[in-house]
């Protein structure tokens, strides 16, 4: 199955560090990041859509994060 994520982040060092641990456990980045004003709370958000192959069959109960 093809799994999708997007990780969002405000825009710190967590956020890179949330990108890097999933690079490392197999996901790949799709498209480019995504950067934007979040003015509900006054600071800037990151996003990363990222992909991966992972056997089995997709469900709605599928735990991203574990994959």
């Amino acid at each position: 199955m093809k799994l999708y994520r997007l990780l969002t982040a405000d825009d710190t060092s967590a956020f890179c560090h949330k990108v890097t641990d999933a690079l490392n456990k197999g996901w790949v980045l799709h498209g480019d990041p995504t950067y934007a004003f979040d003015a509900a709370n006054g600071v800037m958000r990151c996003g990363q859509a990222v992909i991966k192959e992972a056997p089995g069959t997709y469900t709605p109960d599928t735990k991203l994060g574990e994959h």
